[in-house]
């Protein structure tokens, strides 16, 4: 493994790019490391849908059930403060 300041790679990249193949690199930015990961792909993204997606709401609909409650919520209170 080599450790390197994010100047050492800037100024050589390819050389680091070439050696991080064959061995570990580490950029060393402040306190953290940064590791250099080679892949020969990307790894696979699921696009597949939560099963419970059935239930979603769009942002609208959830809007109007939050006014809902607060109006339940508010006429519940008003009809305390006549008693």
């Amino acid at each position: 493994m080599i450790v390197i300041s994010p100047t050492k790679l800037r100024n050589e990249q390819k050389k680091y790019f070439e050696i991080a193949e064959k061995e570990s690199v580490v950029i060393k930015r402040g306190d953290k490391f940064i590791h250099l990961i080679v892949q020969e792909s990307l790894p696979e993204i699921s696009l597949e849908l939560p099963e419970d997606f059935h239930r979603a709401i769009s942002m609208d609909e959830a809007i109007i059930r939050v006014e809902e409650g607060m109006r339940k919520i508010v006429n519940k209170y008003k009809k305390v403060q006549a008693l």
